[in-house]
């Protein structure tokens, strides 16, 4: 169940991106779990991937890829495709030599993306036997379609859509992602896919692209597992009228914003979709040194299965957000000058419970469906926010369910 009013909204096609879904039964046949994304032949594109060390045959792949002006994209849900060793990347490249010779290109022109159980062989003829249809199918307004065609847990599709002008003419940011559980990305999100019909070179949108999911998918976690197929693209099709985007300039200012808006909105989705999620938390660290030490602290309290436990229940135990704080690794940290607030309660100041601090103040606020907690640290002037949810009796029994 997710958190919130969640609403698909209203697709912009982007002109030069065509999708196209079908169903190969990988693992389930209700609905398509194949998309076949198409660009451009001017279109650029940039893509961030997995930290994780075991990263799948298709990461390895699209990673290679990259590099080699890219101009399709093939996804499939129900198999990831992940510890399976050469004989996974031998059936990666193989779904990318089908997609080629379905569009008459180059094999390294295909990116392959995966999404599903770790460790089991990737169903290839099942695969390359459903693309001719999402061939067929492919039109610049399927995004719906795509956004339900990634899905494995998630319990709604996930899509962002907006126009935006810049210089006089409208550009389009559209996108779709998908997770639930295994969500801690460490670069981008389990798979997000975002295009616009911008004008810019793949080394700017590739500089683009990082710092939007720096603040954005790098900012999420629901439960602190970086998944083996973690990956985020973004596509420039170059066919608006707009003049080509140029670093250092206010129209890519305002580009960068509009994209780093689409990211967070699509990394948020994701959170307010946590495997059994029924609160949407944020967690807010500011005065911090620097960064790295703001996310640090922000990412302890988001893992804590006792915080994010006491969340599910609505018990204001402010001594577990504490714990979590003191426990951050954070050098030379002065306890005294901290000061935590659930909402806009102040519940530890100089080291110990508020003196303002009543639990009927705190379980008003824990008992809300979206929670902001904020601390102070008091050496710095150095702000970051994590996006986290809590755990439920849900979590345990979808994850133990998971391969059922």
């Amino acid at each position: 169940m997710a958190v919130g009013s969640v609403k698909f909204p209203v697709m912009h096609a982007v002109p030069g991106i065509q999708l196209g879904t079908s169903n190969a039964g990988i693992k389930q046949t209700e609905r398509d779990d194949i998309l076949w994304i198409e660009m451009h032949e001017q279109s650029t594109c940039a893509a961030v991937f997995t930290q994780n060390a075991f990263c799948a045959a298709p990461v390895l792949v699209a990673r290679e890829n990259l590099q080699k002006n890219p101009k399709y994209l093939l996804i499939n849900s129900g198999n990831a495709n992940a510890g399976t060793g050469k004989q996974g990347m031998l059936d990666a490249v193989a779904t990318c030599d089908a997609v080629a010779k379905l569009a008459e290109k180059k094999v390294e022109q295909v990116l392959p993306f995966s999404t599903g159980v770790i460790g089991e062989r990737l169903p290839v003829d099942k695969l390359i036997a459903a693309l001719p249809e999402a061939k067929k199918n492919k039109q610049e307004d399927n995004w719906g379609k795509a956004a339900h065609a990634i899905m494995t847990t998630d319990t709604f599709a996930k899509g962002y859509s907006k126009q935006v002008e810049i210089a006089g003419h409208t550009i389009t940011i559209t996108g779709i992602s998908k997770g639930a559980g295994m969500i801690q990305p460490n670069m981008a999100t389990m798979l997000g896919f975002m295009a616009t019909d911008a004008v810019i070179s793949q080394k700017n949108l590739q500089n683009c692209l990082s710092e939007a999911v720096e603040q954005s998918f790098n900012r999420i976690t629901v439960d602190g597992d970086t998944s083996t197929n973690d990956a985020c693209v973004l596509m420039a099709s170059g066919q608006s009228q707009l003049p080509e985007l140029m670093p250092d300039t206010e129209e890519m200012q305002i580009f960068q914003q509009a994209i780093t808006e689409a990211s967070m909105q699509l990394s948020e989705a994701i959170i307010r979709d946590g495997e059994g999620a029924t609160k949407l938390i944020k967690i807010n660290v500011q005065q911090a040194f620097d960064s790295a030490e703001a996310v640090q602290v922000a990412k302890t309290i988001a893992h804590s299965p006792l915080v994010k436990t006491a969340f599910f229940a609505s018990d204001p135990n402010w001594g577990r957000i504490l714990a979590a704080v003191g426990r951050a690794g954070v050098h030379q940290l002065d306890v005294d000058k901290i000061a935590i607030y659930l909402g806009d309660v102040c519940i530890v100041e100089q080291g110990a419970c508020a003196a303002s601090y009543t639990e009927q103040a705190g379980q008003k606020i824990m008992d809300q469906e979206e929670i902001t907690v904020t601390v102070d640290l008091g050496r710095g002037n150095v702000s970051q926010q994590v996006l986290t949810c809590d755990f439920s009796y849900d979590y345990v029994r979808i994850n133990a369910e998971y391969r059922t």
